[in-house]
């Protein structure tokens, strides 16, 4: 058997070296720059994730390394099942039995995608990163590559570089859109056509191959993506004990996309309902949708472990796209979207985020603490033409200011009327200008 890996390892090292470069949409995606660190890259599944393996490699090419330096190789074949760890050797010693001039001359840039499907792949990498001359790029669609299990299997020696669906910007670029680096010197017209995609982009969302989409096509693809999240990374992976359970939490969660959830109130909700099970199996539950990249929940912004504890945490989905699969209003709610791509936006920047509940029961949407650290109160707005939603927006803000007295007020409004203002110290910004120009 491993002779018969040996040859197709080494078939599949040769197609990989030969291969031409796919077309791609440019990502925008952090990468750590750390030396001696290997790069997880992780994502929710049909994010993008293979697709930007070969973004970083057609870098490295671009920048001089030779293409025979450079090995994209998917473990996804069905001619590699029943592969163990000890057989990944055989990768090492027929690449560099076809380049043994590079072994010390040249360090080799490996891209080995969905290796979690060999067992033990682990300690393999461990040893590459300690006795070979390489820079270590690993990916996989499933949660047995996410950030927690690497960071404890490679014992600190990987990063993790995080693949999530299109922002606005990126959705633009994929269209051949793009609007400028600089908004200095858009046009009226310009303007207007960004909004408009904006609030296309807020109801399709930014999952790669749902772009263009028809509405119907769209919504059979997306509800096969969490089909399969739920399936395989979920219920297969975590052997899931009680399905209806944690189908009917899901449908709770991605309802009420941007709204708070408590795991007591949704037991209590269930338990009426005639459903039972218990609550640490409900924080399990919740744990895995947030592992398998399907959501996230933030806690509120305190202090205190104990107050986070205790207060409801906010949901948001891992894309737009998908509220409306499970929205049974009938209506596009666009404040909950802009909100939930707002989060998505934050992250991308590296922020950290919570969500403010202030002393007098005003709630804000976030309090977001960037890498520099500057600190901002934000609300996410979809119609500032009420003068009461103005009033409720500000109030909102200098109330919550009182726990945060540095950081700055900002209102993010999809509709932003020109002669509208908010007093000071609140910055009102559009919402194309928010995304698509960081301050």
């Amino acid at each position: 058997m491993r002779e018969q890996f040996r040859q197709i390892v080494r078939q599949k090292i040769i197609d990989g070296l030969a291969a031409e470069i796919p077309a791609f949409t440019r990502r925008d995606v952090w990468v750590p720059a750390v030396p001696g660190k290997a790069i997880a890259v992780i994502g929710m599944r049909r994010a993008g994730k293979t697709t930007f393996l070969w973004q970083v490699l057609a870098d490295r090419l671009a920048r001089g390394t030779a293409r025979e330096g450079l090995l994209y190789f998917g473990f996804e074949d069905e001619r590699l099942a029943g592969m163990g760890a000890e057989d990944l050797d055989l990768l090492v010693e027929e690449y560099y039995r076809l380049h043994p001039e590079g072994r010390e001359r040249q360090k080799a840039a490996l891209f080995l995608d969905e290796i979690q499907t060999v067992p033990g792949w682990e300690r393999f990498a461990r040893r590459l990163m300690d006795d070979e001359n390489v820079d270590l790029f690993l990916s996989g669609s499933s949660a047995r590559l996410l950030s927690k299990e690497v960071a404890t299997s490679m014992r600190g020696r990987a990063m993790e570089a995080t693949v999530l669906p299109f922002s606005f910007r990126e959705s633009l670029r994929h269209a051949g859109k793009e609007p400028p680096a600089e908004k200095r010197g858009l046009t009226k017209t310009q303007v207007s056509s960004l909004e408009k995609a904006l609030g296309s982009y807020l109801t399709g969302g930014g999952f790669p191959e749902a772009q263009g989409l028809d509405v119907r096509s769209r919504s059979e693809l997306l509800r096969g993506y969490v089909d399969m999240v739920l399936f395989r990374d979920v219920v297969e992976r975590h052997a899931v004990s009680q399905p209806v359970v944690l189908r009917w939490m899901v449908r709770q969660l991605m309802a009420n996309a941007a709204g708070l959830f408590s795991v007591n109130k949704f037991y209590r909700d269930m338990k009426s309902q005639g459903l039972a099970a218990g609550k640490d199996t409900l924080h399990a539950y919740l744990g895995h949708l947030e592992d398998a990249f399907l959501l996230r929940s933030v806690a509120i912004a305190a202090d205190s472990e104990r107050r986070k504890q205790v207060n409801p945490r906010k949901v948001y989905p891992i894309d737009t796209g998908l509220i409306p699969l499970f929205d049974r209003s009938g209506r596009a709610n666009m404040g909950h979207a802009l909100e939930t791509a707002a989060f998505w936006e934050l992250k991308r920047r590296g922020a950290e985020t919570g969500y403010v509940r202030t002393q007098s029961g005003y709630e804000v949407d976030f309090f977001a603490r960037h890498v520099d650290g500057r600190q901002e109160l934000i609300q996410v707005c979809a119609d500032m033409d009420d003068p009461q939603t103005r009033q409720r927006e500000s109030r909102a803000l200098f109330d919550a200011q009182k726990q945060h007295p540095d950081a700055a007020l900002v209102v993010i409004a999809f509709n932003k009327p020109a002669a509208v203002e908010l007093p000071d110290p609140i910055t009102l910004l559009p919402a194309v200008e928010w995304f698509l120009y960081p301050q």
